[in-house]
């Protein structure tokens, strides 16, 4: 019995059958180094199975579809799709089982076969073909022998496309293989004896590569007389896939198992010789010494530590220790980011299954999980975690969650029937005949084969995606670089040219070197790096107030400019909790439930839906004020249900330890209510929170005698679930009824009327139920039939009396809609990612506004067939992708930040975990979020709501505007100097400062405003601005503009009260000096209190808004003040107390300069130039 269930050979009669003799002595495939195919037992790891035509045709027709796709499809391994190749020709053509197959198919088959077999790798310094393009030269012969229409096809090729395609020279070049060379002169020799137009070897090889060719040829001659390919060598097993395309018989003939016995011990190491072992790739570990030295090596860093070493050959030692400082701080700040995003790849250890049940050698037992292997039976029990990818055979009310793959909380009811397609690829939640690795059993129990194991699990790909692909520089990272590079360029223009003019003036050379390098050294605004980390961080502890918690800096500014937001649906978007929308019975009325996804029955109410333009009427909780239809509706509701809503009473004498038990209760039970949860199916508990509100629950009907005597549950043949309860009559006895609930159609179907059978199910009546159906649909709700009848006698599910419909929906959350459309107004995309139906998703985007007329929506089946570049360049793109898979996220991520987008991906499973890692900025969610998610993102959102990522966004906003403001800043008071410098040069002046003056004003004058800049509060009309492009770096001929004005007006001004001064003596210079010192100072003390709006007048905006600018100006004005006034320190810096009138020029010049900076902005206001 076992043979004919399973293909298995075991003992008969003392006698071993063995793999040979099942295939008439046809030849075994070579095997694993010390492994005989056949065991004494009997048994062979490889498979017999015989495929029918059509079979063997569809098989090959799905490896067809992905040798075209898989050079533009990063999600189909050319690997796979060879060894799939290899086993159907090994398996169910060799031999001459399928000499004639269907031509189609075989043209197309020959042209993907040609197109993959030239595909080269380099490997030291040479490019040699690589394994796939040799299995496919090898299967190009191997068709060419075995199938009559693929010679055909074959034949009607230009010699010119074999000879480009072939590479007949490569195979026989220097550097190619003995297996290389034989397989060409085979190939060489089948083409020339089968085709007279192809007789001419020579006019298969290029011209330069004919004498290697026929080298190759004399050495192999025997290969030319052979017809044959020669030996690949290796292991041809089943290979891994989902199978889902197959009957449980065939996979089990497949993987040589049985459902009864499983797999034999003896056969375990051979198979996992081939398959390896059914782990998790381990991610690549960076040692803590690299990851400093990655960041030592930044160049604003390098930058940094280069001015470091010019400020100790100028013996500026203090100036020297503030910039050391500030490199071992960001040095340790981004050591700290790179150890926490590690912790990503760290949490993927822990995904891994530890422990599988596992039928082997007909006993059940536990084993390791990693032991597993394809051909194992594994038994799946409630509460389990799947330890492989499982093709199921047997299944008992099997529901497995899948949310750590798919993201969507409802259990999925599982069906081993086979899915006919001509792709490998569907949908994982499409997938119901297949169990994956790290989902859990919610419900019933069942049987599976493993067909996919280690890093070709859903799980496993996952693994490697995390692990493969890198994160890449944020916008700011990049533009602080380039900014970087820019001014290094500068500083060295800069410094040539100062020496240069003091030089041909006949300064000493020494003195003239030290002056442009010191004035070159200050072109380097020294706390830009300080001031934007100091910035970002308080950006962090704001978003922390407002639930955003931010992992990595650099995110922070990201938001600011991402241009698309790709959001989760369930639990971002939407509540995520199914709560009962619409009751609509069969006399017409429809009901509507207030607060339904509460869970305290006290809060909420049913309300009779009324016509347009009419308020709904809020109906009563007792008997006498509820319909009949909706009493009897909402019993179905409450008692067809194996669900739960349950409380935990609040109790001042309670510690943490001594909780109360939880109690179910109805809507009397409510002083001191602390927590309500749901237990069980998340639909079935909306639909006892429906009974609830109305108040019935189930309480209700249990005081009242009924009890509960047979169930049928739900399963997805039958697509309903029904009850048998029994209920006491006042003459003693008792009558029973039947309550059922399922799909509507499946309902409808087993109906014969309406309540007291007062309208039969005509054709009438089943096209008005169905419309009703169709329109709580078409809004995005999941429907439901409701139907009961009385018992005369038995317990089936026929002549049932029809209710109505309810409709259950996962609500949008409060605020989303408003957030939508700040998002629009800010020129952001919000795109809807889901794996909910597409109807259901399309409703709840037009809600929220997301997906407006003309907008679209796309199934991730569809999102399979399109290319990276294809999907970037959908006009219009589409708000709406539904049904999606994980590799469909990440695709998404990468098609849009191809075509330059700036992209925020939010997520909870860890499906989502690849597409969060390479998203500009990835957002996990606090709640719902498994930890790999959480770790792989840059931010957490701690309240899993879509509102605080657009927060988060007008925050990133800010940080980056404050970022430029200070870069401004900074830039404009460092090249007033350079400027004023190089004038003064020129018209061979002496030089307004000396060298410690100009550090000292950089000391007090650039860091602190410039701080204080980096908290000013954001502008008004922040989120009605377009995002700044990703592509636009900080400087922008605009902002260019700005710093040019404003260094030169600061500039202008100290160069004309300079040039005013007496500067005939020793005496009086040193005093002009300390007036020019003075005079510029103050003005760029000034510019920084004006530096707080880049647009908008000065006088708009609150004085005391930004009272860190108040308090830093003060300090810088005081620590000026000391510079000049206090004894023997003013020395040091080569200043002298200055006098009234210096006083009076810096106020005139401050005025000027106010009335200068109004004018500009007034221009950028009126011009509309953007920063």
């Amino acid at each position: 019995m076992a043979d004919n269930n399973t293909g298995n050979n075991y003992p008969q009669d003392g006698k071993s059958v063995g793999f040979a003799a099942e295939l008439n002595n046809e030849k075994v495939p070579d095997t694993l180094p010390g492994v005989v195919p056949t065991t004494a037992e009997g048994y062979s790891i490889y498979s017999n199975l015989k495929d029918g035509k059509a079979s063997v045709e569809h098989q090959i027709e799905i490896n067809v579809v992905d040798l075209f796709d898989v050079q533009s499809n990063k999600e189909i391994s050319l690997e796979e799709v060879m060894d799939g190749l290899r086993y159907v020709m090994e398996y169910r053509i060799k031999g001459g089982r399928f000499p004639s197959l269907d031509y189609d198919i075989m043209k197309r088959l020959a042209d993907g076969l040609l197109m993959n077999m030239g595909n080269t790798e380099k490997k030291r310094f040479r490019q040699n073909l690589t394994e796939e393009a040799n299995v496919a030269f090898q299967l190009f012969g191997e068709f060419l022998l075995e199938v009559q229409e693929f010679r055909q096809a074959v034949g009607e090729k230009p010699v010119s496309d074999l000879r480009h395609s072939l590479k007949l020279d490569v195979r026989c070049g220097p550097v190619s293989t003995e297996q290389e060379q034989q397989s060409a002169v085979a190939l060489i020799a089948l083409l020339t004896n089968t085709y007279p137009q192809f007789s001419d070897w020579k006019e298969l090889v290029k011209s330069d590569g004919q004498a290697d060719v026929q080298k190759c040829m004399m050495e192999y001659a025997d290969l030319m007389k052979a017809e044959k390919m020669p030996d690949m060598g290796g292991v041809i097993l089943a290979p891994e896939a989902l199978c889902f395309d197959r009957r449980i018989k065939r996979c089990l003939k497949m993987y040589r198992t049985s459902l009864e016995t499983g797999l034999p011990s003896v056969a375990i190491p051979a198979l996992q010789e081939h398959y390896g072992k059914n782990m998790l790739p381990q991610p690549p570990k960076t040692s803590a010494l690299k990851m400093v030295w990655t960041q030592l090596t930044d160049f604003m860093i390098l930058l940094l530590l280069a001015v470091a070493v010019l400020m100790a050959a100028t013996k500026d030692f203090i100036p020297m220790a503030v910039l050391l400082i500030v490199v071992v701080l960001n040095t340790v700040i981004g050591f700290t980011q790179e150890y926490k995003a590690g912790k990503a790849l760290d949490a993927l250890t822990k995904l891994s299954v530890p422990k599988a049940q596992v039928q082997r050698d007909g006993t059940t037992s536990m084993i390791n999980s990693e032991e597993l292997v394809p051909g194992d039976i594994v038994i799946l029990e409630e509460g389990e975690s799947v330890p492989a990818d499982l093709r199921l055979a047997e299944v008992s009310q099997l529901e497995i969650i899948e949310s750590i793959l798919t993201g969507e909380s409802v259990a999925v009811s599982k069906d081993p029937k086979e899915i006919k397609t001509l792709t490998r690829k569907l949908p994982l939640g499409d997938c119901k005949g297949n169990a994956f690795m790290s989902t859990v059993v919610a419900k019933g129990r069942g049987k599976g084969i493993v067909v996919r194991t280690g890093r070709l699990t859903e799980m496993g790909k996952i693994s490697v995606a995390i692990s493969g692909h890198s994160k890449a520089l944020t916008p700011v990272q990049r533009k602080l670089a380039n900014l970087g590079k820019l001014l290094v360029a500068f500083a060295i223009v800069l410094c040539a040219v100062m020496a240069g003019i003091m030089i041909g003036y006949k300064h000493p050379t020494g003195e003239s070197l030290k002056v442009a390098l010191s004035l070159a050294v200050s072109v380097i605004p020294e706390g830009l790096v300080a001031v934007v980390t100091v910035t970002m961080a308080l950006g962090v502890r704001r978003m922390a107030a407002r639930k955003a918690i931010v992992r990595t800096l650099p995110a922070v500014e990201t938001l600011g400019s991402v241009t698309f937001i790709c959001s989760d649906k369930t639990g971002t978007l939407t509540e995520g909790k199914m709560g009962a929308a619409e009751l609509w019975t069969s006399d017409g009325s429809a009901y509507g439930f207030t607060e339904s996804t509460s869970l305290d029955p006290n809060r909420g109410d049913v309300t009779l839906k009324a016509n347009p333009g009419e308020a709904p009427q809020m109906l009563g909780k007792t008997l006498e004020q509820v319909p009949a239809q909706m009493l009897i509706s909402l019993m179905v509701s409450s008692l067809c249900n194996n669900s739960s809503v349950v409380m935990k009473k609040k109790d001042e004498d309670t510690t943490a330890v001594d909780v109360p038990p939880l109690t179910e209760v109805d809507a009397s039970q409510t002083p001191g209510a602390a927590e309500w949860k749901g237990i069980g199916d998340p639909t079935e508990v909306a639909l006892v929170v429906a009974a609830q509100k109305a108040g019935f629950p189930k309480s209700y009907f249990h005081d009242m005698g009924y009890s509960r005597i047979y169930e049928q549950a739900f399963d997805s043949e039958r697509k309903v679930m029904s009850v048998v309860y029994k209920a006491p009559l006042e003459t003693g006895d008792h009558f029973e009824f039947v309550l059922a609930k399922g799909a509507p159609e499946e309902i409808l179907n087993r109906c014969v009327g309406d309540q007291d059978l007062t309208q039969p199910v005509t054709e009438e009546f089943y096209d008005r139920v169905s419309d009703a159906s169709g329109r709580m649909a078409d809004n995005g709700l999941r429907v439901l039939g409701l139907a009961f009848k009385k018992i005369p006698q038995g317990y089936s599910e026929a002549e049932l009396v029809f209710l109505g419909l309810i409709g259950l929906i996962d609500p949008a959350r409060e605020g989303v809609q408003e957030s939508v459309r700040i998002c629009k107004e800010a020129g952001i995309t919000v795109v809807m990612i889901t794996g909910d139906h597409i109807k259901t998703a399309s409703a709840i985007a037009k809600e929220l506004g997301i997906l407006e007329e003309g907008g679209r929506a796309i199934k991730g089946e569809e999102l399979d067939l399109l290319s990276e570049q294809a999907i970037a360049e959908l006009k219009p793109f589409p708000n709406v992708f539904a049904r999606v898979s994980p590799d469909n996220k990440l695709k998404l991520v990468t098609a849009l930040q191809s075509r330059g987008e700036s992209v925020a991906m939010t997520g909870d499973g860890v499906n989502d975990a690849p597409a969060i890692k390479a998203a500009n900025v990835g957002v996990a969610m606090g709640i719902a979020g498994t930890d790999i998610t959480k770790q792989a993102a840059d931010i957490v959102l701690a309240n899993d709501n879509f509102n605080t990522i657009v927060e988060a966004v007008e925050e990133g906003r800010r940080v980056f505007d404050n970022i430029l403001k200070f870069i401004v800043y900074l830039l404009s008071c460092n090249c007033a100097e350079i400027f004023l410098f190089l004038l003064c040069s020129i018209v061979d002046v002496d030089l307004p400062f000396t060298v410690t003056m100009i550090l000292w004003a950089n000391i007090i004058a650039d860091v602190p405003p410039a701080m204080a800049l980096g908290v000013e509060p954001a502008e008004p009309g922040l989120m009605s601005r377009y995002p700044r492009s990703p592509k636009r770096g900080i400087i922008t001929i605009a902002s260019f503009s700005v710093i040019l004005f404003q260094s030169m007006s600061m500039m202008l001004l100290t160069f004309g009260v300079y040039m005013w001064a007496d500067k005939s003596t020793e005496e009086k210079l040193e005093y002009a000096h300390s007036e020019a010192f003075a005079f510029l100072t103050t003005l760029q003390l000034l510019q920084g209190f004006l530096s707080r709006t880049m647009r908008a007048s000065v006088f708009r905006l609150n004085f005391f808004g930004n009272r860190w600018m108040l308090i830093s100006v003060g300090v810088s004005f005081v620590l000026m003040l000391i510079g000049i006034y206090a004894p023997k320190f003013n020395h040091i810096l080569d200043l002298v107390p200055v006098h009234g009138l210096t006083w009076a020029k810096i106020v005139v010049g401050c005025v000027i300069l106010v009335v200068l900076s109004e004018l500009e902005k007034l221009l950028l206001r009126r011009t509309g130039v953007t920063l």
